[in-house]
C-alpha cells in the first residue's frame, strides 16, 4: 500500500533534487530536529540533538565574538587615521599663532571634540596674564595646578593620559562651554628640563566619548608628538 505524500509534488521533487539546500538553512534544520524529538516521545533522550544544540550555541558565541573583533578593529583603524590626520595638521603651522588657532579649530574638529584647551603652568603664584593673551585656546594656571586637576586633588598624577566622565566644570578651563562638557581627556605634557608642565584638555558633550575603559595608546602618541612640536616653538 502506498502512502500519499503530505507535501506538494513539485516541492518534494525540488527537495529530492537539491537536499543540501535544507542542510544550509538553519531554521529548517531546527524545525526538523524539533519534529524528530516530538516523534520520539519524552522517554527518549536524543544525545545527538543535545550535542547539536550545544554546538549551535558555541557557534553563535563565536560569531558574536568575531563580529566584536571586527568592529573593534575598524574602530581602532578609524582612531589611528584620526590621530594621524591631527598630527599632520600640527606639523603644518609655520607660525605659533597659526599653530594655536589650528589647535582650537581644525585639530579639535579632526579629533571630534567640542573643546580643546592648552593649559600652561606659570612660575608665578597667580595665572600669568601674558599666556591668556595668546588666545582663547590657551589657559594659564599656577604652579602645581595640572597634577591637582588630573588627580582631583589627591596628589601627584602619574598617568600621562586620563579619560573620565565629568560633571559640569566650574574650573573655568572650558570657558562658555563649561556647563555642557560631560567627558574629558587630560593629556599631561612634558616640555623638557627647567620648564613647567602643560596639559591638553579635550572635552566632549557626549558623556561616553571618553571613559576609563578605553585604550589610551593613540592619545599617548598624540601627546608625545605635541610635546615635541611645542618644544620647537618654545626654543
Amino acid at each position: 500500500m502506498s502512502i500519499k505524500p503530505f507535501i506538494d509534488d513539485a516541492l518534494r521533487e525540488r527537495i529530492i533534487a537539491a537536499p543540501e539546500s535544507l542542510l544550509d538553512d538553519a531554521a529548517i534544520m531546527r524545525a526538523l530536529v524539533a519534529a524528530n524529538e516530538r516523534a520520539m516521545g519524552s522517554n527518549v533522550v536524543d544525545l545527538r540533538g543535545i550535542a547539536m544544540d550545544r554546538l549551535e550555541s558555541r557557534l553563535d558565541r563565536l560569531e558574536d565574538t568575531h563580529r566584536s573583533v571586527i568592529a573593534a578593529a575598524y574602530e581602532n583603524l578609524a582612531g589611528t587615521n584620526q590621530i594621524n590626520r591631527a598630527v599632520l595638521r600640527l606639523l603644518d603651522a609655520n607660525k605659533f599663532e597659526t599653530f594655536l588657532k589650528d589647535l582650537g579649530g581644525d585639530i579639535a574638529d579632526i579629533l571630534r571634540v567640542d573643546s580643546l584647551k592648552l593649559v600652561l603652568e606659570s612660575e608665578h603664584r597667580e595665572a600669568d596674564p601674558a599666556l591668556e593673551r595668546l588666545g582663547d585656546v590657551v589657559r594659564a594656571a599656577p604652579k602645581g595646578y595640572i597634577d591637582d586637576y588630573v588627580s582631583l586633588g589627591r596628589g601627584n598624577a602619574e598617568r600621562q593620559v586620563t579619560l573620565r566622565q565629568v560633571h559640569p566644570d566650574h574650573s573655568g578651563l572650558y570657558g562658555r562651554k563649561a556647563e555642557y562638557i560631560r567627558s574629558e581627556a587630560c593629556l599631561k605634557l612634558d616640555f623638557g628640563p627647567n620648564r613647567r608642565p602643560g596639559m591638553l584638555l579635550l572635552g566632549s558633550e557626549d558623556p561616553h566619548h571618553f571613559s576609563p575603559q578605553q585604550g589610551t595608546d593613540l592619545l599617548t602618541f598624540f601627546a608625545g608628538v605635541f610635546e615635541r612640536v611645542m618644544r620647537r616653538w618654545l626654543g
